[in-house]
């Protein structure tokens, strides 16, 4: 089941008092909640199981604390929430502006302010990286479970983002049975379409009118997150692995470089690794485009680990395109990925990095987050850098879900990672002095699509992208079945084969070497 694009949403909301109506500055105030006393703090704490948080960390709802304190009549009235308002802001032509905004400068007087041609390519590729959710099948008794739902000619078009003018040319797909924790997901299925791999997203090149707008050839790869169980935050503490000869001493962690290098000759979908399938696909389009003397940009984007597959994939193109192929990531919620010397070295490669961090959510300080602050504080102390201390790299653009006047408060960690949460407060982001914008017109209703964050006074149900019966349906004999994908969305290995052979000609060694540990 498709799912319906923001602008054809339509909700109804309780009446808003009139002092809100009459005087929108004064019934728009920084919501927050009420502060708990200490003792009751404590107890909440307590209460919090963090293990079972951690658990469902990436898109199922915890608790259902919310803004104490907050009625009908205090909730402003917004484009956001309007349903009669459109739900998109118009297009503008920002090349006059495309190198800036593809972080020429490290963004430099863009972030804050946030300047609006930037807030709407953030929310762009942020919604790139969301259709890496919304495609895919998690439906365990699929048969195509972990695969995505739509062929690559209709998938955007199929999640309501034809809109944004580009067209996926390239599926990537990882290994799902390598030795890390269970982060990708297998069909219970007897005839299942595959249990070697998952789909971990895809590539993408922006069409002639895009193009335009823009200032440029823009291609995108976007990676997939995961829905993950609490071991993989246990797991992933303190495990850096070197990248091999001639990469100093850079160190990534080790379950995110399997995901982005493993592969098998015994795979359908994984003879090459991610890495491979992806990198051959850009050589591709860069030289396509760069033969016909277009001017490319390359933009890698995720979520969560896909933020971390972003670094990884932006290290190595920075490595292997052109020079004049600039690279740059735009992350949500990613974790961090490796040490100083793996941040030194995107720097010099001249990688420009923006990650979207929004202040309540635990994972962008994982991995490390036991340890590596008081690392910091030693390094600090010795006057020298630590090769197994995680670092961040590049620019931060910092949210806070309290200075949304629509979001609950209390304590819910997987709604504080949730990426369309992230791009509700990205849409009302302007600067870290001021307020929520009034005029944000990104459909609030999103929130709730894969999480319960919103207000509850907004009446919208909490975790509303559900399928009808659950995938069922009735058949003409009236028995209940479980559909059949139409031809071309069902994934082929052949097909797959076809594109790698055009591919292969082009193919090199990778740069980045799975090295034994």
């Amino acid at each position: 089941m498709a799912l319906p694009s923001s602008a054809s949403l339509g909700h109804h909301f309780p009446p808003l008092s009139a002092t809100t109506h009459s005087s929108l500055a004064q019934a728009f105030p920084r919501a927050s909640a009420v502060e708990a006393p200490p003792n009751q703090k404590r107890q909440l704490r307590a209460s919090i199981h963090v293990p079972t948080t951690l658990s469902n960390l990436l898109h199922l709802h915890v608790g259902s604390a919310h803004a104490a304190g907050t009625t009908a009549g205090d909730l402003p009235t917004p484009a956001a929430i309007r349903p009669d308002t459109p739900a998109l802001s118009p297009k503008e032509d920002i090349s006059s502006l495309f190198q800036q905004i593809h972080g020429r400068g490290d963004w430099s007087g863009l972030l804050h302010p946030l300047h609006p041609w930037l807030r709407r390519e953030i929310i762009k590729y942020g919604e790139l990286a969301q259709v890496t959710y919304d495609g895919f099948d998690f439906n365990p008794f699929s048969e195509f479970c972990g695969s995505c739902l739509y062929g690559r000619d209709r998938l955007l078009a199929k999640l309501g983002l034809a809109r944004t003018g580009y067209t996926v040319t390239k599926y990537v797909y990882a290994m799902s049975q390598i030795g890390i924790p269970r982060w990708l997901e297998r069909s219970l299925h007897a005839d299942a379409w595959s249990t070697d791999s998952n789909w971990m997203g895809f590539v993408a090149v922006s069409d002639d009118a895009e193009s335009r707008r823009i200032g440029c050839r823009d291609i995108v790869v976007a990676w997939r997150g995961t829905i993950a169980p609490t071991e993989w935050f246990e797991d992933i503490q303190g495990a850096l692995r070197p990248l091999g000869d001639g990469h100093g001493d850079a160190k990534v962690e080790r379950g995110f470089l399997d995901v982005y290098t493993s592969k098998s000759e015994r795979t359908r979908y994984n003879k090459t690794s991610a890495s491979e399938q992806v990198m051959a696909e850009l050589r591709r389009l860069v030289n396509l485009y760069l033969e016909q003397g277009e001017r490319v940009t390359l933009t890698i984007t995720g979520h969560s680990l896909g933020g971390a597959l972003a670094l990884l994939n932006a290290y190595e193109a920075a490595s292997a395109l052109p020079e004049d192929v600039s690279v740059s990531v735009i992350s949500f919620a990613g974790p961090r990925v490796g040490n100083s010397a793996f941040g030194e070295r995107l720097k010099e490669k001249k990688v420009k990095v923006l990650r979207a961090v929004v202040k309540q959510d635990v994972v962008p300080r994982l991995p490390g987050i036991l340890f590596n602050e008081r690392l910091k504080t030693l390094e600090g102390v010795v006057g020298k850098k630590m090769e197994w201390v995680y670092e961040h790299v590049g620019m931060e653009l910092g949210l806070d879900v309290k200075s949304s006047p629509f979001l609950k408060h209390g304590v819910d960690v997987a709604g504080f990672h949730n990426l369309e949460m992230y791009l509700h407060l990205v849409d009302g982001f302007v600067s870290r002095e001021r307020e929520f914008r009034t005029e944000a017109r990104r459909d609030v209703a999103l929130v709730n699509k894969t999480s319960g964050m919103l207000l509850e006074e907004l009446r919208i149900p909490p975790n509303w992208n559900q399928a009808a019966n659950k995938g069922m349906m009735c058949n003409a004999y009236g028995r209940w079945v479980k559909p059949t994908r139409e031809a071309e969305d069902i994934p082929s290995p052949y097909r797959e084969a076809t594109d790698a052979m055009a591919e292969e000609l082009g193919r090199s060694r990778p740069y980045i070497h799975h090295v034994a540990e």
